[in-house]
């Protein structure tokens, strides 16, 4: 029997994806594990494997358009069967899917079912696809008389409603000048970042702490070690290796807030920011306070390589406890982060620069490094935080004792 294959939860964030491409095409004899087509996520580009054998009897996605997850996108069987009856039900309502975010779930976001939240609105009969389609577009479904089944709103009412005549814009003019633009649309990731960075801004109470770090010795320890080591270790392995150990010291910084508890991981998890053409996405280091520098370097260059081809697995950007975000090497004095939900805290680090200190009566030229502490005020108090960044300040500065 024909069997729908529907838009596949790739990532923990994703609650829609966009065929890249198909790599199959409708008369294919496709087998269990062919890939079937490439997906775009929220977080990378994927290959998605067919779950079952037999011939690509229908496509029903459109490269390079929006599917919420459990939507269908194709249907396989076997040759010439009769596939009628899977089509005229395929947008037959799903069930509601859950969101978890990275690091562990512990809140449930709206399904595509629970689009508009008004009582009226929640009883219009509605396929899935639609109600997507009507939250993209901004349009309100009791505006539009359904012409499906039983008066069900479906796919072809949104896409013949025409909006109620509103008053025009001005014309341009001196006292109104209107520049040209181009509108270019939103990528899964880009979605994503405005999302889950609004929702971080505005739920969790953020504040932040500013240190300035004598990078003297570090530079001199890093000297020491690319002379030996196969590997060249950055200023950034470091600040992750220092941040590992400081965290071990202080948990409450490796912790995110529930609403029920402060919820303390046992492992150290350390996210740091890759910039992509279309945002950012946050590769993991695992268990960072078990490994060394020259490990450390290693896997974040690898991880890195794999981030800017869109080559990362899930288990590879999600779980981070803390994150750091460094702007450093592009000459950013110096920056707030936003935190990287649910986390309780995101360290922000600036570019080193030859800064004149005053030292025992004497004026001398130091290489400083500034870092800014982002906390969760929920979850983390100024003294904890404070704390935290004089832990990471004697390591930094004391780098030897990164190497115990």
């Amino acid at each position: 029997m024909a069997e729908v294959i529907e838009m596949p939860r790739l990532s923990d964030t994703m609650t829609e994806g966009v065929i890249a491409r198909w790599l199959k095409n409708v008369g294919d004899t496709v087998k269990p594990g062919d890939i079937l087509a490439e997906i775009e996520t929220d977080k990378a580009t994927m290959e998605f494997e067919s779950p079952v054998g037999g011939v690509l009897l229908h496509i029903g996605a459109e490269a390079g358009k929006p599917i919420p997850i459990g939507e269908p996108i194709a249907i396989i069987g076997k040759a010439g069967e009769d596939i009628t009856a899977l089509l005229t039900s395929k947008t037959a309502s799903a069930p509601p899917k859950l969101e978890m975010p990275p690091g562990g779930g512990f809140a449930a976001v709206p399904s595509e079912k629970d689009v508009h939240q008004t009582e009226e609105t929640d009883r219009l009969k509605a396929s899935p696809l639609a109600r997507a389609m009507a939250r993209e577009r901004g349009i309100d479904l009791r505006q539009l008389r359904g012409t499906g089944e039983g008066g069900r709103i479906v796919k072809r009412d949104i896409e013949a409603f025409t909006p109620q005549a509103v008053p025009s814009l001005p014309k341009p003019s001196a006292e109104t000048p209107f520049a040209p633009y181009a509108e270019h649309p939103l990528s899964q990731m880009r979605k994503t970042i405005a999302r889950r960075l609004t929702a971080s801004m505005q739920e969790a109470p953020h504040f932040y702490l500013t240190l300035s770090i004598s990078m003297e010795r570090a530079a001199e320890w890093r000297e020491r070690l690319n002379a030996l080591s196969d590997v060249k270790i950055s200023f950034n392995d470091f600040v992750l290796k220092a941040c590992a150990q400081a965290l071990r010291k202080h948990p409450l910084l490796n912790a995110s807030w529930t609403g029920e508890s402060i919820r303390m991981y046992q492992e150290i998890h350390i996210g740091f920011a890759v910039a992509l053409e279309e945002g950012l996405i946050v590769p993991v280091l695992r268990n960072a306070d078990r490994k060394g520098l020259a490990e450390i370097a290693r896997e974040t260059r690898a991880l890195s390589e794999r981030a800017r081809e869109k080559k990362l697995s899930p288990e590879e950007y999600t779980g981070s406890t803390f994150s750091v975000s460094n702007l450093g090497m592009l000459g950013i004095e110096e920056f707030t982060a936003v935190i990287n939900p649910p986390e309780a805290a995101i360290l922000a680090v600036g570019a080193i620069q030859p800064i004149p200190v005053a030292k025992d009566g004497q004026i001398l030229i130091e290489r400083r490094m500034r870092v800014t502490l982002s906390c969760d005020h929920r979850v983390v108090d100024g003294a904890t935080g404070a704390h935290f960044l004089q832990t990471l300040k004697s390591l930094l500065e004391e780098p030897e004792r990164l190497l115990l």
